[in-house]
C-alpha cells in the first residue's frame, strides 16, 4: 500500500513516517531530509534554500519528480512530503493520503527541541518556510498547499505522543 504523510512542518511527519515503516516492514521515503541536504549542500538555511526555489523551479521540479518516480516504483512505500498527497492526486495515483496538523506553538516547541533554537528564531523561520512553500506550490503547480480535501485522514497530534499517532493511522488504514 501506498501512503503519504503531508502536514506542515513540525506536526510529526517524519516520525510518523518512521513508526510506519518500522510497523508495517515497507520502506519509507522522507523528502524534507533531501530538501535540507540540499541546502547544507549549498551552504543555505532551509529558509535561504526555501527563497532560491522561489526562483528557481528547477529544485521543485526534482523534489517532486523524484516522489512520482518513487510512487510509481513501489506500490508499497512511505511517501513523507508537503506535496505527495497532491503530487499523486493530480497523477491519478493511488495511495492512502494522511494529513499531520498542529498548532503554530506545538509545532514550534518541536521543530525548536529538534534544531536547538530559541522559540522566535524557529517560529520566525518556520512561518518563512511555509510562507515560501506555500507561494512556490501555487505558482509552480497551481496547488493550494491549505487545501484538505485530498486526503483521506487529517489527525491533529497537538495532544498525541508518536504512538498514539501511529494508531490513529493504523486505524484509518483499516477503516478504508
Amino acid at each position: 500500500m501506498r501512503i503519504t504523510i503531508s502536514g506542515p512542518p513540525g506536526s510529526g511527519k517524519t516520525t510518523a513516517c518512521r513508526k510506519l515503516s518500522e510497523i508495517l516492514g515497507i520502506r519509507a521515503v522522507v523528502f524534507g531530509e533531501f530538501f535540507r541536504k540540499l541546502a547544507k549542500e549549498r551552504g543555505m538555511t532551509l529558509a535561504e534554500f526555501g527563497e532560491l526555489a522561489e526562483h528557481d523551479p528547477s529544485i521543485d521540479e526534482m523534489v517532486d519528480g523524484m516522489i512520482l518516480a518513487e510512487a510509481r516504483e513501489s506500490q508499497d512505500i512511505i511517501l513523507e512530503s508537503r506535496l505527495s498527497a497532491h503530487m499523486l492526486t493530480k497523477n491519478s495515483i493511488p495511495a492512502f493520503r494522511v494529513y499531520l496538523e498542529a498548532s503554530p506553538e506545538v509545532r514550534t516547541m518541536r521543530v525548536g527541541l529538534r534544531e536547538g533554537e530559541s522559540f522566535e528564531e524557529v517560529y520566525r523561520n518556520t512561518v518563512e518556510r511555509q510562507s515560501s512553500e506555500a507561494k512556490r506550490y501555487k505558482m509552480y503547480y497551481d496547488i493550494d498547499i491549505e487545501d484538505k480535501s485530498v486526503y483521506d485522514l487529517i489527525v491533529n497530534t497537538d495532544d498525541l505522543d508518536p504512538d498514539q499517532v501511529v494508531d490513529r493511522i493504523l486505524e484509518g488504514i483499516k477503516e478504508c
